[in-house]
């Protein structure tokens, strides 16, 4: 039986390895040459491409969908679906999973590959009925992971359950690189004897075992395989597209595909990784069987190294790594697959960076603790449920019921911000209100593209001499320092920030973004009220006072971005 070949280059690839950080403008020009191929469908959208086009890229996503489907006229056009989060990190209210999914058809979209974090059926069964409702192809996705609660059985019992729902195809999602050869030889068995429908296997070279779980499952009668062009493969990416071909050639498996053509179009990417290749580290293009510890997914790794960087603790990569498979345990083994790898990775962030377990938690941990995301696998750790939520009940519906509709609520707000132009911009700014308003506004820019420095030559040495800038934004003076060295951070000395820190200071955990103010001036503050809300490493993260007193000054506003240890507001502890 041939095998079909779903290739994931424009998506998963760079997102598992460069954070999700591929220009449209590059993808553009190869294009119409994947076109050619045979690709059973070409992954171009979803998963973390929405957000890191309008945080990151300047870039409106439905308009890179548009431009690829104008060039790619003979193959499918395939996204990733988070189930009800679509393509964020919270569960959306059914209104807006069904526009969003109207929109992503309209738009270009025709296989969607659906899944949950927690493999919940409960946040799949809408997505799929909508799919299905304007014509796309449902595939109903399986998130894969190894715990002492996930079975070969129950993961085949799943996929029986989807086909039912009306999915098209189903997919084994292994996505951090967990499968094992004798592990995907009786998973795809075991699925095929209980589904009609055609069978993908989807994994990551983060163990170094996927392409020999690939050889297993196409011999146990798997249908479609995820590879990526052998420049945008390897490592936390899927198998090389080139590689997999060949080495099906002239087997019964055969994909027939021509290994010309795609030797050709792996050249292109051959060419364009150098211009990104900045963005390339250690940890994401070599495999490590210790992924088979920590579990966390290919996209999840690229992030977490660029995230840690940001706070300038990538020196604890090592630690969190240790952290997070303890995490995994307290929350009840949830597959680690956006968004559980994110509140999981990034809980065991603050662990470690805070030095006490739990001492800082996010939002989303909260939420999650509280039944908002879902089901979880196993038992929590019931010492740190108490810890965190206290005696507050986790809820047991469908969490989307007990959300209410929020597309007339963002349209009026976009329209009265004057930010809505479409209906793709309605959608924009309900999923990501935050970052939406400045880009719909054009206020955001691209990000600058890091580049390696060659040597100096040493009959022109280059001293290491920083330079510094007054600047005057709005009235506000910045001073600007800017090193010379390649890897040294900018840094901007922030208006307002007290040489030393004042007694009642309460500073920022982290680096990130002010989401809210929630004190003011002259309030009355105790010991764990929340004073702001700031956005780190894609997640929502309380600042609670550590002490009793009034608030005396606030240094901050909603949208400014912080550095770990600034100096957030003052209290006077006097006052109290």
């Amino acid at each position: 039986m041939a095998i079909l070949i779903t290739d994931t280059t424009l998506r998963d690839a760079h997102q598992s390895l460069i954070a999700t950080r591929m220009r449209t403008r590059d993808m553009l020009p190869v294009i119409e040459e994947m076109d050619k191929v045979g690709f059973f469908s070409l992954e171009v959208w979803g998963g973390a491409t929405f957000d890191a086009c309008l945080r990151y890229l300047n870039e409106d996503p439905w308009e890179r969908l548009r431009v690829i489907r104008s060039k790619a006229k003979h193959t499918r056009l395939q996204m990733l679906l988070r189930g009800q989060n679509l393509v964020g990190y919270r569960h959306y209210a059914d209104d807006v999973l069904q526009e969003f999914i109207r929109l992503s058809v309209k738009n270009g979209v025709d296989v969607f590959r659906i899944f949950d974090a927690l493999n919940d059926i409960r946040n799949l069964e809408l997505a799929i009925k909508t799919v299905k409702k304007y014509g796309g192809h449902a595939q109903g996705a399986i998130s894969y992971t190894t715990s002492p609660v996930h079975t070969v059985d129950s993961f085949a019992d799943f996929a029986q359950k989807l086909e039912s729902l009306g999915c098209d195809s189903i997919c084994i999602k292994d996505m951090a690189g967990l499968i094992s050869p004798p592990a995907a030889r009786d998973l795809v068995k075991a699925i095929k004897k209980k589904i009609s429908i055609p069978l993908d296997l989807h994994s990551h070279c983060s163990s170094g075992m996927a392409p020999l779980s690939y050889q297993a499952a196409a011999e146990a009668g798997v249908d479609i395989l995820d590879t990526a062009f052998s420049a945008m493969g390897w490592g936390t990416s899927q198998p090389p597209t080139e590689s997999i071909v060949a080495a099906l050639k002239d087997t019964p498996y055969d994909t027939g595909l021509d290994l010309q053509k795609l030797y050709e179009i792996g050249e292109y990417f051959a060419a364009l990784t150098a211009k990104y290749r900045p963005y390339f580290t250690a940890e994401v293009t070599r495999p490590s069987v210790n992924v088979l510890l920590h579990q966390i997914p290919g996209g999840m790794i690229s992030n977490l190294v660029s995230q840690l960087r940001e706070q300038n603790a990538l020196d604890k990569m090592s630690e969190v790594m240790a952290e997070i498979p303890r995490v995994r345990k307290d929350l009840g083994y949830p597959p680690l697959v956006t968004p559980t790898s994110q509140i999981v990775g990034i809980q065991a962030v603050l662990n470690v960076l805070s030095g006490s377990r739990y001492k800082q938690v996010t939002q989303e941990v909260k939420a999650y603790l509280l039944g908002q995301y879902g089901r979880p696998p196993a038992e929590i750790n019931e010492e740190i449920r108490k810890l965190v939520i206290g005696d507050e009940k986790a809820i047991t519906v469908r969490p989307a019921d007990m959300l209410k509709p929020e597309m007339e609520k963002a349209k009026t707000e976009g329209q009265k911000l004057g930010i809505i132009h479409s209906d793709e911009d309605v959608v924009t700014y309900a999923l990501y209100p935050q970052v939406a308003v400045k880009f719909l506004r054009g206020e955001s820019k691209e990000e600058a593209m890091p580049c390696a420095v060659a040597a100096p030559a040493a009959s022109a040495p280059v001293a290491d001499l920083p330079m510094e800038f007054a600047v005057d934004v709005d009235g506000e003076v910045f001073n600007v320092k800017i090193s010379s060295v390649m890897g040294k951070t900018v840094s901007v000395d922030k208006p307002r920030q007290p040489a030393e820190k004042p007694k009642g200071a309460v500073v920022a955990p982290m680096q990130g973004m002010i989401l809210g103010v929630k004190v003011k001036v002259g309030a009355k503050v105790k010991s764990g009220d929340v004073l702001l809300m700031i956005e780190a490493m894609k997640m929502q993260n309380e600042v609670r006072s550590s002490m009793d007193g009034v608030v005396k000054e606030v240094l901050v506003y909603e949208g400014e971005l912080v550095n770990s240890n600034d100096v957030l507001m003052v209290l006077d502890t006097n006052g109290k």
